[in-house]
């Protein structure tokens, strides 16, 4: 069998979801929130399935066949770098990162502290501060100086494994938003996208014995690289241009959330 071929990669073999929607990207409630952040237009969540376990420990072999596979390439969705436009996958990947993310929270009550720790008042206004920049995002609120700035006196509020957490990359991905973002005064419109997002990627299953309610999905951050370099999620690389693979191992599906950095659409 040819190098490449399905075969020698594990015999993951995938197919393309096309009737799997997203309700948390096309309800008109966050489609017009997504405008206002500059990220319309230029995230996408797709699902495809797969026929084998999924083994948490051989996730690089389960990403790179993903990438390998003829019902894959045709299908994964991209923004061209050149034109703007949504494209697919037109090059032979020969190299991927997949980063473990940590997928554990089962409550939005993580975010209270920004409440506690006076970053946002009692009435959901976030409290402002002086302007500064945390290259490339202008900082003119506590909320993004606890995102962005290290030094800063609250930053610690969250810890490292905090931040690394799936529910707090998907929260500070739509605080920051895109290119032109128009930030919100107040913080619920923030945690309620969140929390669509995440419910609508996240598969959780109660515990038969325990009848605890747990999460199964696994996630991973994903690049991958042709014989030039990067090619996915982009050419070029920037904190807000991202793709997570979202598995679900019982369902044998995984979700796709792909946004590329730049200017969404405005009308």
């Amino acid at each position: 069998m040819a190098a490449g071929e399905p075969g020698d990669l594990g015999g993951y073999y995938f197919r393309f979801l096309p009737q799997k929607t997203f309700q948390c990207l096309s309800t008109p409630e966050t489609t017009s929130r997504l405008r206002q952040w500059s990220m319309l237009g230029r995230v996408a969540a797709q699902a495809f399935g797969f026929d084998q376990t999924f083994q948490a420990y051989r996730k690089d072999d389960f990403v790179m066949a993903f990438f390998k596979d003829p019902n894959v390439i045709p299908n994964l969705k991209l923004l061209s770098d050149s034109s703007g436009q949504w494209i697919t996958l037109g090059t032979e990947v020969k190299k991927i990162e997949a980063i473990n993310v940590p997928c554990t929270l089962l409550s939005m009550s993580f975010f209270n502290r920004l409440y506690d720790e006076n970053i946002v008042r009692d009435n959901g206004h976030i409290v402002k501060c002086l302007d500064s920049f945390c290259d490339p995002f202008p900082v003119s609120d506590e909320l993004r100086k606890v995102l962005l700035v290290e030094d800063s006196e609250k930053y610690d509020i969250f810890s490292q494994p905090d931040r690394e957490e799936f529910l707090f990359c998907l929260f500070k991905h739509l605080c920051l938003g895109g290119a032109l973002c128009q930030y919100e005064d107040v913080l619920p419109p923030y945690l309620q996208t969140t929390k669509l997002l995440y419910k609508d990627l996240v598969s959780v299953r109660k515990n038969p014995q325990t009848k605890k309610i747990q999460i199964t999905s696994s996630v991973f951050k994903v690049t991958a690289y042709d014989s030039a370099g990067v090619c996915y999620p982009s050419t070029e690389s920037h904190e807000q241009t991202f793709s997570y693979f979202i598995v679900d191992p019982i369902k044998r599906h995984v979700h796709v959330l792909y946004h590329s950095y730049g200017v969404g659409e405005m009308s």
